[in-house]
Order: structure tokens, then sequence, then C-alpha cells
């Protein structure tokens, strides 16, 4: 990935660098530029988790950022695309874009794309693959908990890390545990233990306007609301967000019983093949709420 070069457009000239040579005030305002709730702390998070790069003017000013972050060998995920609303309509989007797939080979990307992004992300090859639902809201006390849930809920830091690294691989279909590694000191977590195994765990952490849930990896509705209904319990009264691409079924209801609605959509979609499992074997784990729309 080429991190240096130029872009002219129309009116002017912008010059594509390494993102890290961005200082995280430049970089926070880009994010709030177009809305989106990112806190400087939540850069410095995905900052030590990907590369990528900024497009800067010719005073130095940052207009355009892209990242990629790589999972494993054979995965990795595309986010944190942002171009100011002064270049939206130059097509600088699709020159960073090229810069941030360059040497992709073919690995597998996966992204989650805003509706103004979508016909960009098409057009460079992606398929898209389902509908991610942001939820949020002021939480509220869930109902109460499902007695027939079999197994014992263990807290962070006493629930086997190497378990849960485990389980969300095959939820993800991919081993981030880099990822997991960067969030585990910023999170609160609970894992489901069944018959001495982990079988569903969720984190929640500090994230924009509150606090997000996320990753919660499960093979079951009922499994994913036992790990997440203690971070409701916790937050209730505050405001608390999860991502998720579950549209129906007792997961989505208990989301909407704690009080997060749906604020906004994205599209999760896919280049070099399928990213997301929506309907996984009977028995296997998949994820029912994102670590961010960036990260996935």
């Amino acid at each position: 990935m080429d991190n240096t070069a130029s872009i002219r457009l129309e009116s002017f000239e912008l010059e594509i660098a390494d993102i890290m040579e961005a200082d995280l005030a430049s970089l926070h305002a880009l994010s709030l530029a177009v809305g989106w709730p990112h806190r400087p702390q939540d850069w410095t998070t995905v900052l030590s988790l990907g590369r990528g790069i900024v497009a800067r003017d010719s005073i130095g000013r940052v207009l355009g950022s892209a990242m990629r972050f790589d999972h494993d060998p054979h995965f990795a995920t595309v986010g944190m695309v942002i171009t100011s609303p002064r270049l939206q309509a130059q097509g600088a989007g699709r020159t960073m874009m090229e810069h941030i797939l360059e040497g992709i080979g073919d690995r597998r990307l996966g992204l989650n794309a805003t509706r103004q992004a979508r016909q960009l992300y098409t057009s460079l090859g992606f398929q898209r693959e389902a509908t991610v639902y942001q939820c949020q809201g002021e939480a509220v006390v869930p109902p109460g908990p499902d007695r027939s849930v079999e197994g014992s809920l263990v807290h962070l830091p006493s629930a086997p890390w190497d378990e849960i690294v485990a389980l969300d691989a095959r939820g993800y279909g991919a081993l981030r545990h880099r990822t997991l590694d960067a969030l585990r000191p910023l999170s609160a977590g609970t894992a489901l233990v069944r018959d001495g195994r982990v079988v569903a765990y969720a984190l929640c952490r500090p994230f924009g306007r509150g606090h997000v849930v996320g990753p919660v990896v499960a093979a079951t509705d009922c499994d994913a609301i036992a790990v997440m209904r203690p971070h409701v319990e916790s937050h209730a009264g505050t405001f608390l967000r999860i991502d998720t691409r579950q549209k129906g079924g007792a997961f989505a209801q208990f989301v909407l019983s704690c009080g997060m609605t749906i604020f906004d959509t994205v599209t999760s979609m896919s280049l070099n093949g399928r990213w997301t499992s929506l309907h996984p074997e009977a028995g296997e784990p998949m994820v029912y709420g994102l670590a961010t729309q960036a990260l996935s």
C-alpha cells in the first residue's frame, strides 16, 4: 500500500500521506465533520490496530481517511473511510480506496458501507451481504432472565480468555486476536460457560456518546441475550449502543426492549469471497454484535 501520492481534483490538489503522520485532533475533527461519534480515544484504538492513509490539502488540513485492518493472512477489513463534505463530490474516496486495496491480491475483504458509499464499493467489486442495524438509546433494565438458559456466567478477568478468542474465531470466520487483545483492557466482559466450555461471550466498553456492547458471539439468541444482559443492567439510564445484523427474532426483540432502537443502518459488503454468516450450522457460533463498524 503506497502511502505517498497526490490527487489533482477540479479545484485543488491533495496529498496522500500515511495516517500516522496526522495528529489525533485532525482525525477527530474529520470524523466530527461527518457526524461520526468517535472520541479521540476511539481513534487511538483503531490506529493501534490498522494502517491507512489520509488526504491533506496544500496547507495540511486532513480532508479524508481510509484504513485497513489485517486480521489474519487471509482476511482483512476496511474502515474509517471518511471524506469531508468538501470532497464527497470530487471522487477522492475512490482514489483513497485504490490505495487501501493495493497489494490485496485474493485476500478476502469485508467492510460496512454507509448509504453514501455503497455505490463506490459496488463499483470496486464488493458484493452486498447483510444489513447492520445501529441500535442505541438510553438503556432500560431488561425483562427478567430466561431461567431455561443452562450454564453459568463468568466475568472478566476470570473468564478463560483463550477459549473466548477461539470461540470468536469460529463465529467471526477469522482469527482476530489482536483486536480482542486491544479491546480486553478497555472492556467489561461476560462469558457463558456450559459443560466446562465457553459457548458465548460479550464485551462492553466506552465508545462515542456512552458505551457499546460488542463483540457479542453466541450460537443461539438465548445465549447471546444471557451474556449481553449484565451489560445492559450495568448501564441502565445511560447511553448504550449495539451494532447487530439481527433484524428479527428473540435477540433483536431483546435489544429493542432494552431501549435501544434503530438509529441508522449500514451494509456489510465483501470482496473475494463471503464474509458474514447469519445462518451457521446448528451449534456453531455467529456474531450477534460487532466490535465496531470499522473493525466489525
